[in-house]
């Protein structure tokens, strides 16, 4: 094989402990279409007839591309032998069929030329790993180039956001596609999308059935379909949701999709931001460079200390939920607000319309801000009563204690808490009769919330919470890109999100 052949863009990671499962899991990769897998032979109890079986399967699927790589315990692998063994491993798949190796850098370093018996029958990957952290990369890239070879790995762990700019930056110093950088870990999952846009070579799927080699590992199906990896370009615009948890949010797949929808050049990542990480995050996002992102639990209230501007409504609420950038400034406004007032402006004349919010945390103070400035009659209850008093002042409110409420109706019930929502599906503020003929959810997880089936039991009017995500989420796209939002495509992409998590 020369030597000049390119890696795709994606590499199915196998790591199975016997032959038949490594060439079962193989076989369907390669019917799905996928066309470079990685065998990882050390993860065999008998690597050797891992080795020979690359042959059987190349016999039936000989399009693909086989890196095997046969990692050492002593460097974070499965194999206990000799770098000798290891080697005669190696040279076995290729022999077998084996267009490519990955070898990690301690055994290069000490058998580099006995690498020369590879040079010209396979590419050679020689691989940096570090489970601990992301050192400075010109450092681990010295070391590696030191050592001849057709293409370089190097995979950290980020411990903070800015590791993703670190391990993404250091593509530029090697020739174009010859280094793969990765970070481990739901924290360096932006690395995985990323880095074949910054140049890198390659990057790491998941199997579709089986356990991940790596953590922060996702399926070829949604790097290629929802991230569209092989597609981006390296203009293309970047922008995320930054929470904490992040892994179950559905706005990766709404916003993706509408991005594809619209043809547009841009990808909408998960970022994992704890509080403590906040500030580092925005040095990420600078060097990125981020267009825009969505904000969520927790940091939706002290995000807007590292904004250079806050619209009144935002800032009068206290919360921001959509950030982006304009002549370099980061700015920011609160759609969520608009997520409450248009369903539930197209079902009452908002003017003069009373309306229970249920709560007295940020969504209930988002809620009750936006109607009070709609011209709504406001009525607050909740489980702490100095909250809800201290919210009552902010938006000119009356409240009510939970045992009064059975003796008053309104117009609609705006419910902002997270009662109902998954895995509590059960729960619901209402026991009885819902005073209202209209009920708004909040919480979309699930869809069909323990209020809403008691609402559409009693004959109400509903509102789900998917409603006021949608809303919101279309006006962040239209923010973001200046264009009109695909809503359908939007719907379809959350029920089919929420779907997927049962």
């Amino acid at each position: 094989m020369p030597q000049t052949r390119t890696f795709p863009r994606i590499c199915i990671a196998l790591g199975l402990p016997d032959v038949p499962t490594l060439l079962e899991h193989a076989r369907r990769e390669a019917e799905a279409g996928e066309g470079f897998i990685e065998f990882r032979l050390d993860y065999l109890e008998a690597p050797c007839n891992g080795a020979e079986a690359i042959a059987e399967f190349l016999e039936r699927f000989p399009d693909c591309l086989i890196l095997a790589t046969c990692r050492r315990r002593q460097n974070h692998g499965k194999f206990n032998g000799s770098v000798e063994e290891q080697l005669a491993v190696l040279d076995l798949a290729v022999r077998n069929g084996a267009q490519a190796i990955d070898i990690e850098i301690e055994t290069a370093e000490t058998a580099e030329e006995r690498l020369n018996a590879f040079r010209g029958r396979a590419q050679i990957v020689i691989s940096y790993h570090n489970y601990e952290a992301t050192p400075p990369m010109d450092t681990i890239l010295s070391r590696m180039l030191r050592v001849q070879a057709d293409a370089y790995k190097v995979v950290t762990t980020a411990r903070k956001p800015s590791d993703n700019v670190r391990v993404l930056a250091a593509v530029k110093s090697v020739a174009k596609d010859r280094l793969v950088v990765l970070a481990m870990g739901e924290l360096g999952f932006p690395t995985r999308v990323l880095s074949p846009v910054f140049g890198g070579a390659f990057t790491y799927a998941a199997p579709m059935l089986a356990e991940s080699t790596a953590a922060g590992q996702v399926s070829a199906r949604s790097l290629r379909h929802l991230y569209r990896v092989e597609r981006l370009k390296k203009a293309a615009r970047i922008y995320g949701v930054i929470a904490e948890p992040v892994r179950h949010s559905i706005s990766p797949a709404v916003h993706n999709r509408a991005f594809q929808s619209r043809r547009l050049d841009a990808v909408y990542l998960p970022f994992l931001v704890s509080p403590a990480h906040l500030r580092d995050f925005f040095l990420m996002a600078d060097k990125l460079p981020l267009a825009g992102f969505s904000v969520t639990i927790p940091h939706k209230q002290k995000i807007i200390r590292y904004l250079d501007s806050v619209d009144p409504l935002a800032r009068r609420i206290g919360a921001v939920n959509t950030v982006w950038r304009k002549a370099g400034k980061w700015r920011g406004t609160n759609t969520d607000a608009a997520g409450v007032t248009a369903p539930l402006g197209r079902l009452l004349r908002l003017p003069k319309s009373s309306v229970l919010i249920v709560g007295n945390g940020g969504a209930a103070r988002g809620a009750a801000c936006a109607l009070y400035d709609a011209g709504a009659k406001i009525t607050l209850v909740g489980r702490n009563p100095d909250r809800v008093r201290a919210l009552a002042k902010v938006c000119g409110a009356e409240v009510l204690l939970r045992e009064q409420i059975s003796s008053h109706k309104f117009d609609a019930v705006v419910h902002a808490t997270p009662l109902g929502m998954f895995p509590h599906v059960n729960e619901c503020f209402f026991n009885g009769s819902i005073p209202a003929s209209v009920v708004f959810d909040m919480v979309y997880n699930p869809v069909e919330t323990e209020l809403i089936k008691r609402a559409r039991e009693q004959g109400r009017t509903i509102v789900p919470g998917l409603e006021m995500f949608i809303e919101q989420a279309v006006r962040q796209f239209e923010i973001w890109t200046g264009e009109s939002a695909p809503r359908s495509v939007m719907e379809k992409a959350a029920m089919e999100a929420l779907e997927q998590q049962k």
